[in-house]
């Protein structure tokens, strides 16, 4: 059953709200819902203003209330004008209805309203494609926009363990805009928001053999197509429990380790990562390197660790001066490869105790401090694990 939505807002009065999206699609589906965004039909950007909504649309007329900070968008249309997201001309006015609204979304299960009074408006029967669980496109438009291939793959990242599919005729569209070329006129930010989120889902593997299904994996992940996004899914699978980077960014390096350096160099640069994303796959990287974890039968082939081995992967982790980083990527060999967490545990310690102020007490500076303190390190690190 809907929570009513409340037009007890003097700022509201007399006009015509209704909740749209997500939060009324979660909430029949028994989803958390987090955040409300509404629709204004028969309102002009001018009369917002005088009621103290805040602009934030530069493209589309969005608002935010001033007190509570939720979207209220008037309703508007859309039409296909250029290539990728933003490739659109918006008409927004007061003449343009809640259905004509409802028409330019994605899925039916996105396109129901509720009134403030508890009304369902449904006039693409979305709530018969949430019993069905059915993802499902609205209209032929859904190929104008590119995103939604990525969004409907990720809307089955999140709803997959409640049974859902996608119409096959929807994917045979995503098919189609694949083949069109319009993901490649996508920002490459936006394609990292929708995967990050992507990968924050509790299905998160749904997502990118969806896109391989519908051949967009190869347009921005080339890197991943075939074998390599299998050991990627297997490895992504195991996550350490480290409160220094979120679940997303952990199986997103994950996903990529299996992946030679310029790989992940050429999708970090195509993507556009943040910097500290793409750090973490590469330090992950590191750490498979120096247990030699195989990705495939995750058993390890190396024999016991070696000293300069892991001194240098203590070093390229920049452990002296974010030992943070260090600790990370212990909390994932404690995942991966639980007999090795020990002994790198202690040679961790061990280097961590050699004093840069007791080498220099002994009349070292310079150059010869620095290499004296990485022979001492490295003399604490054998002596670890050696024990």
């Amino acid at each position: 059953m809907l929570v009513k939505a409340t037009n007890s807002d003097p700022r509201l009065a007399g006009l015509k709200v209704y909740r749209v999206g997500g939060a009324v699609r979660d909430e029949l589906l028994g989803w958390p819902v987090y955040d409300n965004d509404w629709v204004v039909v028969g309102a002009t950007p001018e009369a917002m203003r005088k009621r103290g909504f805040k602009p934030v649309g530069r493209d589309f007329p969005v608002f935010l209330h001033p007190e509570s900070a939720e979207e209220y968008a008037l309703a508007r249309t859309e039409r296909k004008s250029g290539h990728g997201y933003a490739g659109f001309e918006v008409h927004a006015s007061p003449d343009v209805s809640l259905e004509e609204d409802l028409l330019r979304r994605d899925l039916t299960i996105n396109a129901i309203a509720q009134s403030t009074e508890g009304e369902l408006t449904d006039p693409f029967n979305g709530q018969g494609d949430i019993e069905r669980r059915v993802l499902r496109h609205i209209s032929s438009a859904f190929s104008e926009d590119p995103l939604r291939v990525l969004r409907t793959a990720r809307f089955l990242a999140r709803y997959a363990s409640l049974g859902f599919t996608i119409a096959p005729e929807t994917l045979t569209l995503m098919r189609q805009v694949s083949h069109s070329g319009e993901l490649e006129h996508l920002a490459a930010e936006r394609v990292w928001v929708e995967t990050e989120k992507a990968l924050g889902e509790p299905s998160p593997e749904v997502y990118f053999t969806t896109l391989e299904s519908c051949d967009a994996l190869n347009v921005w992940w080339p890197e991943l197509v075939g074998e390599a996004l299998v050991k990627g899914l297997a490895a992504m699978a195991q996550v350490p429990d480290s409160d220094m980077f979120s679940l997303a960014h952990w199986r997103h390096a994950q996903l990529v380790s299996p992946l030679t350096a310029d790989q992940r160099d050429a999708l970090s640069e195509r993507l556009k990562l943040p910097n500290a994303v793409a750090q973490l796959a590469r330090h992950t990287a590191l750490t498979y390197s120096l247990i030699n974890h195989s990705l495939t039968n995750h058993a390890l082939l190396a024999d016991a660790l070696e000293g300069p081995s892991v001194l240098r992967w203590l070093e390229r982790l920049d452990g002296w001066r974010k030992p943070e980083q260090v600790e990370a990527q212990l909390a994932l060999v404690k995942v991966v490869a639980p007999e090795q967490v020990g002994p790198l545990e202690s040679a961790w310690q061990a280097a961590r105790e050699v004093s840069p102020q007791a080498l220099i007490a002994e009349g070292y500076q310079g150059a010869a401090l620095g290499e004296a303190l990485r022979e001492r390190r490295g003399q604490a690190v054998e002596a670890a694990l050696t024990k």
